[in-house]
């Protein structure tokens, strides 16, 4: 999700900025008592996102696991922040609202999301017991980057003609998947790539 950069001026505290989220017409983020008003999202980003978030729905089937696209919160903290997709395996709060324990939160990038993505966000989220993955998918290029636990969050990427399998939910997408429909200049190039006659076709 677009983030506007613009804070609220005041400092308000989590139970005033809970109640007033309801009544906001626009979806707000939260770090520490200052207030951060969303924007909309582009069409690319919205591709990435529900291709992610439909693949994980299909395949969590008849599982304890259950994915959730960016209308819920997490909580980290002091913290409230709406991910773009996640999956949560076991709910410990009955807040209906944000949950505390998922295993796999993803981003998609944008100019204006990057570096909270990057650096708030990213350091907030591996204070999460639960969390195992960590993933920030680039929509103005093709690069998904998988930071997992198991490996100490060092940054593994992903690029067209790979596989990516999310350890954490037991799934395995291509980047192509992740991609499909997505409009940017990497996406064009592989799929021309895929359309030449087979004696022409190299390596992407």
């Amino acid at each position: 999700m677009t983030i506007n950069l613009k804070q609220e001026a005041e400092w308000i505290s989590e139970e005033a900025y809970l109640h007033s989220e309801h009544l906001s017409e626009i979806k707000r983020e939260y770090i520490d008592g200052a207030v951060y008003a969303m924007a909309g999202a582009s069409k690319n980003h919205q591709r990435i996102t529900a291709n992610v978030s439909g693949e994980f729905r299909t395949q969590l089937k008849n599982t304890p696991c259950e994915p959730f696209s960016s209308d819920i919160k997490v909580k980290v903290g002091t913290k409230f922040f709406y991910p773009d997709v996640m999956v949560v395996c076991k709910d410990d709060t009955d807040n209906v609202y944000y949950t505390e324990t998922p295993v796999i939160l993803v981003e998609v990038l944008s100019k204006s999301t990057r570096r909270r993505d990057e650096t708030t966000k990213k350091m907030a989220y591996q204070t999460l017991s639960t969390l195992k993955e960590y993933v920030l998918i680039e929509q103005d290029f093709v690069d998904v980057e998988v930071c997992r636990r198991s490996e100490g969050w060092i940054s593994q990427h992903y690029f067209m003609g790979d596989s990516v399998t999310f350890e954490s939910v037991g799934i395995t997408l291509s980047v192509a998947e992740i991609y499909e429909r997505v409009e940017n200049d990497d996406v064009s190039s592989f799929l021309d790539l895929l359309n030449q006659p087979a004696d022409q076709t190299l390596a992407f």
